[in-house]
């Protein structure tokens, strides 16, 4: 038996999934966390039963794509029923949608964030709530688990609910509405904007800058790896296992794991500015300028997610209201640095800057610049709809943020300790052997035979060099594995910084990880997604072409590089699209 989880965007419906069946879905203060059906096997009321985390939905016939994906699944599960959750303060305006999807299903309500409700005067009598609605009633917030879990168990025994109107009188009181000082200040431009860029200068500078907690932590685990585990993997005597140890994973995996508490800095900032409420009023502030580029306020939270993981942020841009700002936002998100970039960033950063913060935030700022130029480059005609609501503003909770990063590094770690390790003790293997399997020099490997053809890809930028052929095309894998592979090959950048500019421009703007390509092919289909992979890498070395052209002096004809795509940009007018059946009916006209 399929039990489902259904609510409002934001209501707590993943919360609670978590709760009840000890899952580890993502939560957040925002719309669209949940943009697929999650599934949690567990017991309820002494019987095995499947939790099914649905997408959030206003009305029984929205049109978002997180509404059509849950409206479908509840129709294909037409006699499963319902764990209908509602924030307390929303009940009476989501009765319309609770009778429209529990009409023929047995159902209970669960109401969330009853705190916020009482403090702000608002009434209901439980009781009196469940005899004029017909279904059981409870409030979730607060409930140990096993009280939670006999009052969801009531879902299996509640009466059949009949689609009706009704009217909760005196057993309900509504709170106090309206916009609280706080909503005022963080919704007004002049105070709003400052405080972000504020703290956005705060979390890199803490990150990045020379002596602070990043640097500080980032040198701690450089010198367990160099210097401690390095030190006892010198007197293996075995020349094979000192190979693999002392030559290809440790430099390769503390080139990796040295950047884990910058990393997690980064993830520190995310959780807060989702957390409290503050991104919501972020895209409401921001749709003006993003519509004048094609996307709007609600692409926010997808872009800001996306220097967290580009495959989560592409997931979650199904929470966006039209196809076509998703497929733009989609496009926009590989220029978006994510974490998987921030050691490759650091590690070429200090070859054409002193300071790696600054560095670090060129190439931050770069990513944002060319995110933009591509959406302002497939923009159309059409307006793009911007409908959202704001998630309450609230402090962050200590508990919460904490189990949220933990979770973040768990995976980080899980990630470099399965793909990312596999995939260097490969390299280690093609680089440390030759054809008949001897212990060699890289340069006689048969890592260097079979790249040795790549290496004119970046001769252009002063580097005819296969291993960084190698390192490049290791990136299209996991971004990860570019900083382990320059360690583990060259150790280090061996280049100048125009060479170290130019390749930072390739990493930044070529095609995303394999797990953002799966992500895209689940959003748009895999023939968009791996053109669009295919255009960005092509396009990225081209770009690196420029970069390296830019910074040994090209600088001033880059106006006369760039006039002709601006002046495209700036004059080129848009036509009503007449899209004609390549086969079929020839009379089947679409406009």
């Amino acid at each position: 038996m399929k039990v489902l989880l259904v609510g409002n965007p934001n209501a707590g419906k993943s919360t609670l999934f978590n709760a009840l069946g000890g899952g580890h879905a993502k939560v957040g203060n925002w719309h669209g966390v949940t943009v697929g059906a999650l599934e949690q096997e567990m017991t309820l009321g002494g019987r095995r039963v499947t939790l099914v985390d649905l997408p959030g939905m206003y009305a029984e016939q929205g049109m978002s794509m997180e509404e059509k994906a849950a409206r479908s699944y509840l129709a294909a599960h037409p006699a499963s029923p319902v764990i209908f959750v509602c924030e307390c303060g929303a009940l009476a305006r989501c009765l319309p949608l609770f009778f429209a999807v529990a009409a023929g299903r047995r159902a209970v309500i669960a109401l969330t964030k009853a705190k916020r409700f009482f403090r702000s005067g608002g009434r209901m009598d439980l009781r009196l709530l469940e005899k004029r609605l017909g279904v059981p009633v409870f409030v979730a917030e607060g409930l140990k688990k096993r009280a939670l879990l006999a009052q969801a168990a009531r879902v299996l025994s509640a009466p059949v609910v009949l689609r009706r109107e009704v009217s909760l009188g005196e057993a309900y009181r509504p709170a106090r509405v309206g916009l609280s000082r706080a909503d005022a200040l963080f919704t007004d431009a002049r105070f709003a904007f400052p405080l972000f860029f504020l703290l956005l200068a705060a979390a890199f500078f803490v990150t990045f800058a020379p002596h602070c907690l990043g640097d500080i932590m980032k040198g701690g685990v450089e010198a367990l790896f160099s210097e401690v585990l390095a030190a006892r993997a010198a007197g293996i005597r075995s020349p094979v296992v000192r190979s693999l140890l002392a030559e290809g994973l440790l430099p390769s995996l503390g080139g990796v794991l040295s950047f884990l508490p910058q990393i997690a800095l980064l993830f520190f900032f995310l959780i807060l500015m989702e957390e409290s409420g503050f991104l919501s009023r972020l895209a409401y502030l921001t749709d003006g300028f993003f519509a004048a580029v094609g996307l709007n306020g609600r692409a926010v939270f997808s872009l800001v997610m996306g220097f967290g993981c580009t495959a989560a942020a592409i997931l979650t841009t199904r929470g966006l209201d039209d196809r076509r700002v998703q497929r733009r936002t989609v496009a926009c998100l590989p220029y978006v640095a994510c974490s998987a970039k921030l050691p490759v960033y650091l590690t070429l950063s200090a070859s054409f800057f002193r300071n790696a913060f600054l560095g670090a935030a060129l190439l931050y700022a770069l990513g944002i610049l060319m995110a933009l130029a591509v959406a302002l480059f497939t923009k159309g005609r059409e307006e793009p709809p911007f409908l959202l609501e704001m998630a309450p503003l609230q402090l962050p909770r200590p508990l919460f943020v904490c189990k949220t990063l933990l979770f973040q590094i768990k995976q980080f770690i899980i990630k470099v300790g399965t793909v990312i390790l596999a995939f260097f003790l490969l390299s280690w293997m093609l680089s440390a052997f030759d054809w008949s399997f001897r212990l060699c020099a890289a340069e006689e490997s048969m890592l260097a035979a079979i790249c040795g053809g790549l290496k004119w890809l970046f001769a252009p930028v002063g580097m005819a060099d296969w291993r960084i052929a190698y390192a490049a095309l290791s990136g299209l894998v996991a971004k990860e594995n570019v900083a382990g592979a320059l360690a583990l090959l060259c150790g280090g950048f061996p280049y100048g910084a125009a060479s170290a500019f130019a390749f930072a421009v390739f990493v930044l703007a070529c095609s995303p990880c394999v797990s953002a390509i799966a992500a895209a092919a689940r959003e748009l289909g895999w023939r968009r997604a791996l053109l669009n992979a295919a255009l960005q890498t092509a396009s990225a070395l081209l770009l690196s072409y420029v970069a390296y052209f830019v910074w040994r002096g090209g600088w001033v004809l880059l106006p006369v590089v760039l006039a002709p795509a601006a002046a495209f940009l700036l004059l080129r007018k848009h036509h009503a699209r007449v899209h004609r059946p390549r086969r079929g009916d020839p009379q089947k006209l679409h406009r």
